[in-house]
């Protein structure tokens, strides 16, 4: 096991205080910083610091021993690179609203998009790689997102109680088709609204959401999202589209997984995030960034209905998040002040560890807050104790169970 020193993403949307004060730094912090990156993603991977100072990614680490750090069975099914990359968001302002594509959808994009020479910094580059990027948060914080498209008829009951002359015919989209053929044929028209269009309905719909909220309507939370959206994105079609979406609020510990063609946007909060290592981001507004509507399109799964939360599947201390995406596996390691007994890593597989509370002994080392550390998969018999009388808290991030053994923590 070796300690990790992580690369801080400064993106516009993220804090000034959260990733700084887990990691032990001035706050706030001279600007933004809104993703702690945990990986070997080769826009940022981690890093190891020898004693002598000197430096070495993890990145190098595996390219020059894959089957030692990965494993045989993972070096084999991803081609010798770890498929994932954890993350802390510091989410201060809202991100941009959008979907992730399919293996079969992204191995297609980046195949065409190479084709047509489209440089893979180029700005208007919707598939910098070929692999898919499902991916999945839980809550530290209480942690607000718009994720998967509501029940029709949930969002019909919405609708109505904002209806002005400009929304009419388009909520009667949905009223004369309540499934997932009336969201697609809703949205489409939403996405695709001329500026000038968007610009005659949206005064009309804020009087809507403020008078809904001054009466103190069931979907209250619902039109305070419009109008924070619309305030930071006025003119925008993803405000329309957040109409559309379910509103959540997760608890600290409850998580959300958003499969290929799931669309959503993260709004505030601090979460851990597990994905696999992709770059690839099909955005369908709230952002200045480049939105592709025909290939957005082709990429959304409009099933509908709630939006699972999960908790966990619980065993002692321990709390895994099963998902069905092969590239990760996230699992919570939790104690109240007091509790002392030992928790043994899985064994056979690479891992991540990130500690969010107190503080963990393993393999002879200390693990601290905002500290985290890379456990190759050939370091076996390993087990998490804490150490301190206070709440202790650890995330384990590995590969899924179809890319190894199914040793399970």
């Amino acid at each position: 096991m070796e300690l990790l020193r992580n690369a801080v993403r400064p993106y516009a949307w993220g804090s000034r205080t959260t990733l700084a004060e887990l990691l032990g730094m001035p706050v706030p912090a001279p600007h933004p910083e809104a993703e702690l990156w945990m990986g070997a993603h080769p826009g940022d991977p981690s890093r190891f610091v020898d004693v002598d100072g000197a430096e070495h990614s993890l990145l190098d680490r595996i390219d020059a021993d894959p089957r030692g750090q990965l494993g045989d069975a993972t070096a084999v099914r991803w081609g010798n690179r770890l498929p994932f990359l954890l993350k802390i968001l510091a989410v201060e302002e809202p991100l941009s609203m959008q979907a992730h594509p399919s293996a079969a959808q992204a191995a297609e994009g980046y195949a065409r998009e190479e084709a047509a020479g489209i440089t893979r910094d180029a700005a208007n580059r919707n598939y910098p790689d070929p692999t898919a990027k499902p991916e999945l948060v839980c809550a530290l914080t209480e942690f607000h997102a718009l994720a998967g498209f509501r029940d029709p008829v949930r969002t019909i009951a919405l609708l109505e109680q904002l209806r002005t002359p400009g929304l009419s015919a388009h909520i009667d989209l949905l009223v004369g088709q309540p499934n997932s053929d009336g969201l697609r044929a809703l949205f489409t028209t939403w996405i695709t609204l001329p500026q000038t269009a968007l610009e005659r309905l949206m005064p009309d719909l804020i009087d809507a959401c403020v008078a809904h909220i001054k009466a103190h309507g069931e979907f209250s939370l619902e039109c305070r999202t419009v109008l924070e959206l619309g305030e930071d994105y006025p003119g925008d079609a993803g405000v329309l589209a957040a109409l559309l979406l379910n509103r959540l609020v997760l608890g600290p510990g409850e998580a959300i997984y958003l499969p290929a063609g799931n669309l959503h946007a993260y709004l505030h909060g601090t979460g851990v995030e597990i994905l696999a290592n992709s770059d690839n981001i099909l955005r369908g507004g709230l952002t200045p960034k480049h939105v592709d509507v025909p290939e957005l399109l082709r990429v959304l799964d409009f099933g509908c209905g709630d939006m699972p939360v999960s908790s966990g599947e619980r065993a002692g201390r321990l709390h895994t998040y099963r998902t069905d995406a092969p590239e990760f596996e996230l699992s919570r390691v939790e104690w109240a002040p007091g509790q002392r007994d030992r928790v043994p890593l899985p064994d056979g597989r690479p891992r991540i560890m990130v500690c969010t509370g107190g503080a963990v002994e393993v393999g002879g080392r200390r693990l601290g807050r905002g500290q985290s550390a890379w456990v190759p998969a050939t370091e076996v018999d390993l087990a998490l104790h804490p150490v301190g009388e206070g709440h202790t808290q650890v995330f384990v991030a590995t590969v899924g169970a179809e890319a190894a053994d199914r040793d399970t923590l």
